[in-house]
C-alpha cells in the first residue's frame, strides 16, 4: 500500500511541475509576441525588440486575390517598418495594436499561437503565429492570417 501512495504522490509531484514548466513556457511565448511583434513591428518599429523575438528565417504568408499564396519574409517586413518610421507613420500614435491570447499549443521545442489582433478597439485579425526554441529562447518564425470582414 505504501508503494501505491508513494507512486501516486510522485505523479502528482511530476504533472504539478510538468504543469509549472508548461505555464512559465506559454508566459514565455506571449512575452516574445507581445515584445517583438506588438510593440517592436506593430506599434514602436523597434528593430532591437523585433530581432530579439523574430528569426531571421520568418516569413509571413497570406492569400491574395485568386487565392494566390503571397509570402513577406521579415527582412522585407522590416524594410516596410523601416520606412513607416522615417515617413512618421511609426511609433503609433493612435489606434495602437494589441492582441488577445486565444491559445498557445506547445510541444518540445515547437509551438503555435493563435491570438486575436486589434487596431485601436477593432477585433481585425486572426493570427496562428508558430514559433521554435533556439537555445533556451523562443523565436518567432511563421504567422497566417485571417483579415475578417469589414462591417458595412
Amino acid at each position: 500500500m505504501k508503494k501505491i501512495t508513494s507512486l501516486f504522490v510522485l505523479l502528482f509531484l511530476f504533472t504539478a511541475v510538468f504543469a509549472q514548466d508548461i505555464e512559465a513556457e506559454k508566459q514565455a511565448i506571449k512575452n516574445v509576441i507581445q515584445t517583438s511583434y506588438v510593440e517592436g513591428l506593430q506599434n514602436e518599429g523597434n528593430l532591437d525588440k523585433i530581432d530579439q523575438g523574430i528569426h531571421p528565417g520568418f516569413v509571413l504568408l497570406g492569400i491574395g486575390e485568386g487565392e494566390k499564396m503571397w509570402e513577406l519574409p521579415i527582412d522585407k517586413w522590416k524594410e516596410k517598418t523601416e520606412a513607416k518610421l522615417e515617413a512618421g507613420k511609426l511609433p503609433r500614435k493612435e489606434k495602437p495594436i494589441t492582441v488577445k491570447f486565444l491559445s498557445i499549443d506547445i510541444t518540445g521545442t515547437a509551438a503555435v499561437a493563435k491570438i486575436e489582433f486589434y487596431v485601436g478597439e477593432k477585433l481585425t485579425y486572426i493570427d496562428y503565429i508558430s514559433l521554435y526554441k533556439f537555445n533556451g529562447n523562443w523565436k518567432m518564425v511563421n504567422k497566417i492570417f485571417y483579415k475578417l470582414p469589414s462591417k458595412i
